[in-house]
């Protein structure tokens, strides 16, 4: 069988202890043995971001090909800020449109395909409004993608988050002009705090087909919950130590039909270090031995 595409979320920042900006990125995945890895191009809480032409794109391209990592399986991830579900705020909403054309912009300086979005929030609007606002802001900025695609996010359903189930994403994808720009990343621990029990992994398997279908997901957040089922609480864990378990994630990492699609760790430091190290050679391994807590 074919080794599983596994990485971590990693930093990108010119203060990157493995090095400066995508140097970094790409250095501190392979300390973890990682054969992808994610990021954000600049901090996920606000707009500030560095020129694309700053971040050492040449000599990540190099360190990529230099280590056997595919550049189709690389993940950025979109910062929170961007809230193109709202429905009541139209300035909130004209922002959000705008920030990610400028991160689609980003990705394509870059050279990633995988945008991952969380979809956002109702807030004070209704449910179906939100789904079509989504909508509206993914035809907006359709235009600004040649390669990268919009992977929108499983959520966990905190406060008024849209997209807790994959037939919200089947309706966004029925309904944007362009589907073949829009796809799904799945989050285990928000699939998991939504419903959805991975002690029936093939139970989701097939919602997946019967909704958006298998070739609509681009990515996994591989994550451990803190909390029990159906819970909305959405609290990472770290794998092995919550209410998923190790063998059930393993069976997602390893399932032969998603075996191409790329699966990254955002689960939380322990004692203030990274446990992907561990995390992935124990999944690797099938075998849940190195400790992390």
């Amino acid at each position: 069988m074919k080794k599983p595409i596994l990485g971590s979320h990693v930093g990108m920042s010119k203060s990157n202890k493995h090095g400066k900006y995508l140097i970094g990125s790409v250095k501190e995945a392979l300390s973890y043995e990682a054969n992808t890895l994610m990021f954000y191009t600049g901090a996920p809480q606000n707009s500030v971001r560095t020129a694309t032409d700053k971040l050492y794109i040449e000599e990540f391209n190099q360190l990529l090909k230099e280590n056997n990592i595919n550049k189709d399986h690389i993940v950025v991830h979109a910062p929170y800020i961007i809230n193109i579900s709202n429905p009541v705020n139209q300035t909130t909403w004209d922002f959000g449109v705008d920030f990610l054309k400028q991160e689609i912009k980003r990705c394509e300086d870059i050279g990633v395909k995988i945008l991952v979005l969380h979809p956002g929030a109702r807030l004070k609007g209704d449910y179906t409004d939100a789904l079509n606002a989504l909508v509206k802001g993914l035809n907006a900025v359709a235009s600004s993608q040649t390669n990268v695609i919009i992977a929108l996010e499983t959520m966990a359903g905190k406060g008024t988050e849209v997209g807790l189930s994959l037939n919200d994403f089947k309706y966004v994808i029925d309904n944007v002009n362009e589907p073949e720009k829009v796809a799904v990343c799945l989050d285990t621990c928000h699939m998991h705090d939504a419903g959805y029990d991975f002690n029936n992994w093939e139970l989701i398997k097939e919602e997946i087909n019967k909704t958006i279908g298998k070739d609509k997901v681009l990515c996994f957040h591989l994550n451990d919950s803190k909390n029990p089922l159906l819970a909305h609480k959405d609290r990472h864990e770290n794998i092995g130590y919550g209410y998923i378990g190790f063998d059930n994630l393993l069976k997602v990492l390893w399932d032969e039909e998603y075996i191409d699609i790329p699966k990254i760790l955002e689960t939380p430091y322990v004692e203030d270090k990274p446990p992907y190290k561990e995390e992935i050679e124990n999944l690797i391994n099938k075998n849940f031995s190195k400790k992390v807590k």
